[in-house]
């Protein structure tokens, strides 16, 4: 098991794990936001790639290039998707509809990579989405209006765009994380440009923009270097067990610094969400089948 691996994506987890809070403090509407995430973190990791001299050494092949393209486009929508879930809804409830992710990972190995899903991956995924359903509140289902103002829609699509990121990450190996992670933040800066109303900059305060930088060198530049460099070398069943470390300081952050308190719907919605989701990680659906010919 690579230990420094184990260390730096525990980092970057427990560092994400704040974003919602530094969030709230940018006094930025979600796309304005990750345009600013996205500059830093590309001054930020294009330093770091001329100073070690990686930029020199990098090996370009066009099948590597197009996937991290693709996984750029993932990331972005993912942050814009969840900071507009923080608009609508606790730090807590969007973080946990937001961890639904490992879930959404099974289904995508089982519609491309073949991958079974058995009977306990489909009652997680079915007891995942009643979860969430508490969490949200039922009475934000009783209407469309109230659904999409909930901020459920925002946090899901967010889910599953990391999920997708996760998936495709995973298949690129030749690219550095340096490079990887710089392609990926100019595609959110050409692709965020002419999206983002730069009046929202306008009478932002001394303590706005040092919450908006620590988002942008911070959780975006140095975690996703973090994030990327250790996740090829771990297998994803302690990837998904790790990032669990993410709602954990979100959620106190969130009770500690801004008093959320669950009701008891929502407490029981958190645990069966995080309850199904570790128990899938824990115990995938090839570990029965590797049991059952190891025993034969």
């Amino acid at each position: 098991m690579n230990v420094g691996s184990m260390i730096k994506l525990t980092i970057s987890m427990a560092i994400f794990g704040s974003i919602g809070f530094f969030t709230t403090q940018t006094g930025l509407p979600a796309v304005e936001l990750v345009f600013i995430r996205c500059i830093c973190a590309t001054i930020f990791l294009g330093a770091l790639w001329l100073i070690t001299g990686g930029h020199k050494t990098e090996v370009w092949e066009r099948k590597e290039v197009l996937k991290t393209l693709l996984c750029g486009i993932f990331i972005v929508l993912n942050w814009v998707f969840l900071f507009k879930a923080f608009e609508a809804m606790s730090i807590s409830i969007a973080i946990s509809i937001y961890n639904l992710a490992p879930i959404f990972v099974l289904m995508l190995g089982s519609v491309f990579l073949a991958e079974k899903m058995g009977i306990r991956s489909i009652c997680a995924t079915v007891i995942c989405f009643f979860g969430s359903i508490l969490i949200v509140g039922i009475d934000s289902f009783t209407s469309i209006a109230q659904f999409m103002n909930s901020g459920f829609v925002w946090a899901l699509l967010s889910a599953i765009c990391y999920a997708l990121t996760m998936f495709t990450s995973k298949t690129i190996q030749g690219m550095s994380s340096y490079a990887l992670t710089f392609i990926q933040t100019i595609v959110g800066i050409v692709i965020l440009f002419p999206l983002s109303d730069f009046t929202a900059f306008n009478n932002l305060t001394n303590t706005n923009w040092l919450y908006i930088l620590g988002t942008g060198f911070i959780h975006t530049g140095f975690v996703y270097y973090l994030f990327f460099d250790s996740i090829r070398d771990l297998p994803t069943v302690i990837v998904s067990v790790l990032v669990f470390v993410d709602p954990v300081v979100a959620i106190l952050l969130d009770a500690i610094f801004l008093s959320f308190r669950p009701s008891f719907l929502q407490v029981a919605g958190i645990i069966l969400i995080f309850g199904s989701i570790f128990y899938t990680v824990l115990y995938p659906p090839q570990h029965a089948e590797t049991v059952k010919s190891n025993s034969s």
